[in-house]
């Protein structure tokens, strides 16, 4: 990929690739294992300027476009699935939600901290009874003076558990559709605000996921993020360019399962010679060399689209999609290549093979990019 990157782009790769190698791969089985939070890895990537890519700099972030994030995205994933879900989640739900969505004030709040990664930025949409069904809110944001009153309950807030900022997706007039959505920022330890951490999780186990309980919590109106009734046109404006993270997420995953198939197959030998002689094993790292190729082909021509303030909802609804399953097909290729020693703990290849499967689930799962895709051939209209 370096001819499609600039200059600066490969820099930062080999940048972000040399702290990845350090301080990421040496302790994701850890993490993984202990369920723990990488507040290390994620406070080196803060200190690398990571956590403050895409947002504005006149706020205190470090600019950049979405090519950028594509590409410190698909290090961190290469060298630890959960440390990339924490850093894609903080800033392309999370804190761009701000960035996109808040006016100056707000951003001159919220932005500094959140850049520098000495806050932690959450995007709580999901709830116990919704899940692809945006519409279907039943947390309920009540005014009262100058504050809302939140009810409900969010699951699967990913960084919940750790997380200084949420950004709340709240309904204010269920009978109004989604022109009573609004999204509103919540801080950890407002009264009425509880974190349930959930626990149990296949993988991506060290991105602090949480159940959010709100009984009568109180936000501030001047936490709502943009006009009034405008919070699902955020959550789908969000979801579409986060999604292209997801992809890029995907690409890492699926690139660090190569890698570490192409290093078993050189050293593993059956019948007195490498395995990776053989055409067989051959065939399939070709086979999955390719897929990985189309997979960030079709990622940075998202990234492109976005950069460039061009329509890119289909596009990057294609790269999750494609990438997401590609990864776990070549997740499963690299653990069959490696046989019964890619199926115990800690092979690298049997963590990246539960890691990868939530791609194909959250930020839209992969039915839902197939009706955007499918909508964006046949028009709105269609079923």
């Amino acid at each position: 990929m370096e001819p499609l990157y600039t200059e600066q782009q490969n820099m930062l790769r080999a940048s972000v690739r040399q702290f990845a190698e350090a301080e990421l791969a040496p302790y994701a089985a850890q993490v993984d294992e202990a369920e723990e939070f990488p507040a290390r890895q994620f406070n080196g990537l803060a200190e690398l300027g990571i956590t403050g890519l895409t947002l504005d700099e006149e706020f205190g972030g470090n600019g950049g476009g979405y090519l950028d994030m594509m590409v410190a995205v698909e290090e961190a994933a290469a060298a630890c699935g959960s440390t990339s879900t924490v850093l894609v989640t903080h800033v392309s739900l999370g804190a761009q939600t701000v960035n996109q969505k808040g006016d100056a004030e707000q951003k001159r709040r919220w932005i500094p901290d959140l850049a520098v990664g000495k806050r932690v930025a959450a995007f709580a949409l999901t709830e116990p009874q919704t899940g692809s069904d945006a519409l279907a809110l039943a947390t309920t944001a009540t005014p009262d003076g100058d504050s809302l009153l939140l009810n409900g309950t969010k699951l699967f807030c990913t960084n919940g558990a750790v997380a200084d900022v949420f950004v709340v997706f709240v309904t204010s007039d269920c009978s109004a559709g989604y022109r009573g959505i609004n999204a509103v920022v919540v801080e950890k330890g407002e009264p009425g605000f509880t974190v349930n951490p959930q626990h149990g999780k296949m993988g991506m186990r060290g991105s602090a996921t949480a159940e959010l309980v709100f009984e009568n919590c109180r936000a501030p109106r001047a936490n709502l993020l943009g006009e009034p009734g405008t919070g699902y046109r955020t959550a789908m404006e969000i979801l579409d360019s986060s999604r292209i993270m997801i992809a890029a997420q995907c690409t890492g995953l699926a690139r660090g399962a190569l890698e570490a198939a192409i290093a078993y197959a050189q050293q593993r030998e059956s019948f007195g010679r490498a395995i990776s002689s053989r055409q067989a094993i051959q065939f399939m790292m070709a086979d999955m060399a390719t897929e990985l190729d189309a997979a960030r082909l079709l990622t940075f021509r998202a990234a492109s689209l976005y950069d460039a303030g061009m329509p890119h909802s289909a596009e990057a609804a294609m790269a999750k999609l494609y990438a997401s399953e590609a990864s776990g097909r070549i997740a499963s290729k690299a653990l069959q290549i490696h046989g019964g020693a890619g199926y115990f703990r800690p092979s690298a290849v049997e963590r990246i093979y539960r890691d990868q499967r939530v791609t194909e689930i959250y930020e839209g799962t992969s039915e839902i990019q197939r009706i955007v895709i499918s909508r964006s051939l046949l028009g709105a209209s269609a079923d």
